[in-house]
C-alpha cells in the first residue's frame, strides 16, 4: 500500500492515508515524500465528497471509521489490485501467477525489460535491485507487469487479487495449496487458478509450467481462443559451483554459454517463463540471455548472506511444502560436496495449522541436518489450536529432525558449529524473531 502511494505522488496525484501503525521501512519512504501521516488512528471526519477515491488496504477491518465513514458517504472504494488495473486498463498487461516463483519470475522479467531499454509499468511483492519501489505507474508505458497473488483483494472485496487485473498474457508457474485460511480444500483452491485463466483478455496468452500436472489439467480445459506456450527445464550445466545456460540460439551452429547468479531447477524453470513472457513484448532470446546473466534475485530468494571458499550462507521466503522442498534440492545440487543444515521457521497460518502440518512429510529430508522452529506466541496471536513438537516431528516424517520453540537455541546450535564444507540455509516468511541474520553470517566468517 505504501508503494501504491508513492507511485501515485510521483504521478501527480494528492495523496493521503491512515493506519493505526508504520513501521520501517514505509515510515521512512512515506516521511522523505511528505506522505506520512502526522499521526497514527483512523479519521473519519477527514472522509468527504470531494475524494476521487479510498483505496483500501486488505488488513483493514469491516468496522474501519474510515471504510464506514466512505461507504456512509457513496465515495468510489477499490481495492488496491482493482485501482491498479484501472490505472493500467490501456496497457498490455502481464501478469505472473501460481502457488511459487511468482515474485521471482516477475523480477526477472522488469530486470530484462529494464536492461533492454523498454519502459513498463510493475507491482511486484519484493524489493528487486535496480528499482526503487515495488510499484509503478505512469501515462507513458504501454506494458505493465503485474506479480499475480491469489490472496484476497480487500476486506469487501473477496476475490483473489489475481483475477482484478485481467492479463492479456498471464503466466502460471505452479499449483501446490496454500493459504489454509482462505481455501480450506485443495479443490477450492485449485478452483481459483482456473478463474485466473478464465479471466485472460480475448485471444491473449498463457504461458504455464509444463511440469506441474494442476497447471496441464487446468491449460487443457482452458477456452479455444487463449494461445498457450509451455516451458520446462532449459539446458544448463554446472561447473565449480556455478550454474551456467547452454542454449543453441537461432542462426547459430554452437550452444551459447550464460552464467547465472542464481541457481536450482526451479530457477531455471523461471528463468524459461520468463523468456516466454519477454518474447511476446518483443525481447529476442539473445538479448534475454545477455540481461538474465545480470541478474542477481530478489530479495529474500535465494538470498546470499555470507559466503568464503568452504561454506555459504543463504536465507529464502520459502514457506509452503512445495517451495521448501525445491529450495532444498537447489541448494544441495549447487553444493553437493557440501553439507547441508536447513532451518525453516513455520510462521504462516497454513503451516501452523495442525492439519496442514502433514503435507510437509518429507520436504526436509533432501538436508543433511534439519531444524523446525515455531514460536507458541505467534500460534496464540494468530488465534490458532496449539501444536506440539512432537507434532510437528511426526508429520515431518523425519526421524533425525530437530524441532526448537527457542530462537535463542538456535542461535547457539549455529554458532556452535564448525561450517568448514557446510552450507546454512534458513527458510521463512517471517524473521525467526528477529534474529539477525546479518551479524550471524559475520561471526560465522570470523570462526571460520
Amino acid at each position: 500500500m505504501h508503494n501504491l502511494a508513492i507511485a501515485l505522488h510521483k504521478k501527480g496525484y494528492a495523496v493521503t492515508g491512515s493506519d493505526d501503525e508504520i513501521v520501517e521501512p514505509s515510515k521512512t519512504r512515506l516521511e522523505r515524500l511528505g506522505l506520512l501521516p502526522a499521526e497514527m488512528s483512523w479519521f473519519p471526519e477527514k472522509i468527504s465528497k470531494e475524494l476521487d477515491a479510498v483505496i483500501l488496504g486488505m488488513h483493514a477491518r469491516l468496522d474501519n471509521p474510515e471504510l464506514l465513514r466512505a461507504q456512509e458517504l457513496g465515495v468510489k472504494i477499490y481495492s488496491y489490485p482493482e485501482y491498479i488495473y484501472e490505472q493500467t486498463k490501456d496497457k498490455i498487461r502481464i501478469v505472473i501467477g501460481g502457488s511459487h516463483g511468482k515474485t521471482t519470475i516477475t523480477a526477472m522479467i522488469l530486470h530484462v525489460l529494464k536492461n533492454c531499454g523498454k519502459d513498463f509499468d510493475y507491482l511486484i511483492g519484493a524489493q528487486v535491485e535496480g528499482f526503487d519501489t515495488m510499484v509503478k505507474l505512469t501515462d507513458s508505458a504501454t506494458i505493465a507487469v503485474f506479480e499475480g497473488d491469489e490472496y484476497l483483494a480487500s476486506p469487501i472485496d473477496r476475490r483473489p487479487k489475481f483475477l482484478l487485473y485481467k492479463p492479456d498474457v498471464a503466466l502460471l508457474s505452479g499449483i501446490a495449496w496454500d493459504h489454509i485460511n482462505v481455501f480450506p480444500t485443495f479443490h477450492g483452491y485449485v478452483e481459483q487458478f482456473k478463474k485466473f485463466i478464465d479471466c485472460i483478455e480475448q485471444s491473449g496468452s498463457l504461458i504455464y509450467c509444463e511440469k506441474d500436472e494442476e497447471v496441464t489439467k487446468l491449460v487443457k480445459a482452458a477456452r479455444k481462443d487463449i494461445r498457450e506456450q509451455s516451458y520446462s527445464i532449459p539446458k544448463y550445466k554446472i561447473e565449480n559451483g556455478i550454474t551456467y545456460l547452454t542454449p543453441t540460439l537461432p542462426g547459430k551452429a554452437e550452444e551459447g554459454l550464460y552464467p547465472l547468479m542464481v541457481y536450482g531447477e526451479h530457477n531455471l524453470m523461471n528463468i524459461n517463463g520468463a523468456r516466454l513472457v519477454c518474447k511476446q513484448v518483443g525481447i529476442t532470446d539473445e538479448q534475454f540471455y545477455q540481461a538474465i546473466s545480470a541478474f542477481k534475485g530478489a530479495a529474500r530468494r535465494l538470498e546470499l548472506i555470507a559466503k568464503n571458499n568452504n561454506f555459504a550462507f543463504y536465507k529464502d521466503f520459502a514457506h509452503s511444502p512445495s517451495k521448501v522442498t525445491a529450495t532444498i534440492d537447489a541448494v544441495k545440487k549447487q553444493f553437493p560436496e557440501r553439507k547441508l543444515v536447513a532451518c525453516l521457521e513455520l510462521h504462516t497460518f497454513s503451516s501452523l495449522n495442525e492439519k496442514f502440518l502433514k503435507e510437509y512429510a518429507g520436504s526436509m529430508n533432501l538436508a543433511d541436518e534439519a531444524i523446525v522452529y515455531f514460536n507458541p506466541h505467534t500460534i496464540e496471536h494468530k488465534k490458532l489450536k496449539p501444536i506440539s513438537e512432537e507434532q510437528v516431528k511426526d508429520s515431518f516424517n523425519s526421524k533425525s529432525l530437530k524441532v526448537m520453540t527457542d530462537a535463542n537455541l538456535i542461535s547457539q546450535f549455529i554458532s556452535g558449529q564448525n561450517w568448514n564444507g557446510q552450507n546454512l540455509l534458513m527458510m521463512s516468511s517471517g524473521t525467526f524473531d528477529g534474529m539477525d541474520l546479518k551479524k550471524i553470517g559475520e561471526e560465522i566468517l570470523s570462526k571460520n
